[in-house]
């Protein structure tokens, strides 16, 4: 009837198929399963252009509604060609996994820093990182096991982190009313409560859209309090119809060293997250390791497609959504041509501005009801694999140096005020690029073998000791003024 070439490969059409990798499924069947995925990250994949754009600036000029509406509507459009090309891969990018990319939390810290300034600094930056990454992608068995597990929990901590204000910011803001109102904040809890329940009470793949159900409550709520501007969203619509082709190459790209260097650090942390989902998606999907050419071929779609959301469709960088790998684990499946349905309602989702324009309706206190979790989330994920990657001597040394300097550089104005001028650009205002630069230094420098730590530490401590001063003669030689 049928012929296999392998266990994971059948040419036969049956909702069999949705547990292997290759295959076809029923339409009736397939596209139910990929549109589970799209509804599992859609308010994530959205959420963090609307962030942007809400303090970014070009020209001067801060982005209308219509803008971003037009953002939203390129954001689905780059997510969804980007999950193809990482289901059904071109030349050596993409991994041919059961992937689905979006825009990624982890940039928001160093996208909004830069947005802030110009917009085309970010798009600048996109362009050169996603480049920078994509190189890393072809050659990543060169240097894939300096990232160790305990550096990229150090990573995912800071990115929790570093977005947590902005969570709490939204948290306490509408259009409507003032930051902190009392209106602003029921909104927000109210939002919050809903999530936490559907989540508490939802069973199967329903339990991995309470952010979504969470958000509808809320901005159900939002209404009785006068939040949303539908009169905006008739504009929007007006001005750019019901169907509508997205405006390509809208920004003009700015180069700043400092951007370009911050962004290309941050390029590296999502390298280790893409490289953690996809070898999650492998041995809690496929029940298999991933091989060298799946990680190599993630990691060019990633930088790569990036690229172009930077630089073709003007939005921030898109990466494999975790919570996508989590729901492949949790149902088992894993066939390319069921997702590829969820790509291809992306893509045609970015082809109705109607959508976008709903979008830039939503409340922020309404989003930061749904994004506090999330963020707080990605945060105790790293927490999570820290544990999982052991907390010895050496480990919680280099977490707690890594992530006090880290973070802490950026709590303390002026900190960089007479050092040059492009390490605070690179530092200052992204603690995800301070944590992993001290965590990789730390990484390369204590010896990984117990053993030959503590004699490494004895060592340090015997040049203390050598070199060690009596605080008292040295205060004896200050001036009375300089005590």
């Amino acid at each position: 009837m049928f012929k296999k070439s392998d266990k994971n490969k059948d040419i036969s059409v049956s909702v069999k198929n949705v547990y292997r990798l290759e295959g076809r499924v029923p339409l009736k069947d397939a596209i139910p399963f990929g549109l589970q995925h799209v509804l599992a990250m859609f308010v994530a994949n959205v959420a963090p252009l609307i962030i942007i754009a809400s303090v970014a600036v070009y020209d001067g000029q801060p982005f209308s509604a219509v803008e971003t509406a037009r953002l939203i509507q390129n954001c689905m459009l780059i997510a969804g060609i980007g999950t193809m090309v990482q289901l059904y891969p071109v030349w050596r990018i993409g991994s041919g996994l059961p992937i689905v990319m979006g825009l990624s939390f982890t940039f928001l810290a160093a996208a909004m820093s830069a947005a802030s300034k110009d917009y085309g600094i970010m798009v600048g930056a996109i362009i050169v990182g996603g480049l920078f990454e994509g190189i890393l992608g072809l050659t990543a068995k060169y240097w894939r096991k300096l990232i160790s597990p305990l550096l990229s929990s150090c990573v995912v901590v800071a990115i929790g982190l570093s977005i947590l204000n902005v969570g709490v910011s939204s948290f306490a803001s509408s259009a409507k009313y003032p930051v902190g109102a009392w209106q602003n904040l029921l909104v927000a809890t109210l939002t919050l409560v809903a999530a936490l329940v559907f989540h508490i009470k939802m069973k199967g793949v329903g339990k991995q859209m309470y952010v979504l159900f969470g958000l509808v409550v809320g901005y159900i709520i939002s209404i009785f309090f006068g939040m949303v501007d539908f009169g905006a969203m008739g504009s929007t619509i007006k001005e750019m119809g019901v169907f509508s082709v997205p405006e390509l190459f809208a920004f003009k790209p700015k180069f700043q060293a400092g951007a370009i260097i911050s962004f290309c650090l941050v390029f590296m942390v999502s390298a280790v997250e893409t490289i953690g989902d996809t070898t999650a998606a492998c041995t809690g999907g496929l029940n298999r390791d991933i091989t060298e050419s799946e990680v190599s071929g993630s990691l060019c779609c990633d930088g790569f497609m990036s690229a172009i959301s930077g630089g073709v469709f003007g939005c921030s960088p898109i990466t494999s959504f975790s919570q996508n790998v989590g729901l492949i684990a949790m149902t088992r499946v894993v066939n390319r041509f069921c997702i590829m349905f969820g790509a291809l309602a992306m893509i045609l989702g970015g082809l109705f501005p109607p959508i976008g324009a709903f979008f830039t309706t939503l409340p922020d206190c309404v989003l930061g009801g749904c994004t506090v979790i999330m963020f707080g989330s990605i945060m105790m994920a790293g927490v999570k694999m820290m544990i999982e990657a052991g907390l010895d001597n050496r480990n919680t040394l280099i977490a707690a140096t890594s992530i006090c300097l880290g973070v802490g550089v950026t709590q303390v104005e002026g900190f960089f005020d007479h050092l040059p001028a492009i390490i605070g650009e690179i530092f200052a205002g992204n603690m995800v690029a301070g944590v992993f630069v001290v965590g990789l230094i730390m990484e390369l420098l204590l010896p990984k073998d117990p053993a030959k730590y503590e004699a490494f530490i004895e060592h340090v401590d015997d040049a203390l000791d050598i070199v060690d001063i009596d605080p008292n003669l040295m205060i004896d030689h200050i001036k009375p003024d300089d005590k």
